[in-house]
């Protein structure tokens, strides 16, 4: 699963979108397409530039708005051309989406238990995270054994996304998922590749602690 071919010391960098108006609001995002705010645009422009000074080999992002202008901010700094691909979107969560945090427990309360339990829930009625780890951890892999050795392959997406792929990419059980801590707006985790397989070297980097705003808080 990991291709680690003995150890070519690739590393894939799993880095999360800026800051919406709707993860300020803590509402439910989704698959819905919002836009980034000008916090979140400059969170993007600053993070670009300590990303690019890792020299990044290729970068892939979701096709969502607030994660393409997020990696339109490095590419336009490191020339590369961008892979979308709406496999890296964020979980589908039906009628989570739009909704805060509040009104989900509100509405969905055993259903919003049994997801922080660890339990597979169809949130809303949507995807199951081992469904999105499905979807997005294959495009990953694909990618990153594209990458010379020693090569950087950046990863622009969502925060429950990043979390499942991070997951699924250390051959973590999918019920052990939870105990990986959301990633806040623009910070990121690396994955560096080890003689057994990828191994994760930093996780929520980038900046001061921030809070986590989002669908996976």
């Amino acid at each position: 699963m990991n291709g680690s071919k003995g150890g070519r010391g690739r590393r894939i960098i799993l880095w999360r979108h800026g800051q919406t108006a709707w993860n300020l609001e803590r509402r439910f995002q989704g698959t819905t397409d919002i836009e980034l705010t000008a916090t979140g645009l400059g969170q993007a422009r600053r993070s670009a530039r300590l990303l690019a000074s890792l020299k990044p080999a290729a970068i892939i992002s979701s096709d969502l708005r607030r994660a393409a202008a997020t990696a339109g901010e490095l590419a336009t700094i490191t020339g590369h051309d961008i892979a979308y691909d709406a496999a890296l979107r964020e979980t589908y969560a039906g009628a989570w989406q739009g909704l805060t945090h509040e009104e989900i427990i509100a509405r969905f309360g055993e259903q919003y238990a049994a997801w922080k339990r660890g339990e597979p829930v169809r949130r809303g009625g949507g995807e199951l995270e081992t469904e999105v780890a499905d979807r997005a951890a294959p495009v990953v892999l694909r990618h990153a054994e594209k990458l010379p050795d020693e090569g950087t392959l950046v990863v622009v997406s969502h925060g429950g996304t990043i979390r499942t792929t991070i997951g699924r990419l250390l051959g973590l059980e999918a019920h052990h998922w939870e105990g990986l801590g959301g990633l806040s707006n623009c910070c990121w985790s690396v994955l560096g590749e080890g003689a057994r397989g990828w191994r994760l070297t930093e996780h929520n980097a980038g900046t001061l602690p921030e809070p986590v705003l989002g669908d996976d808080d």
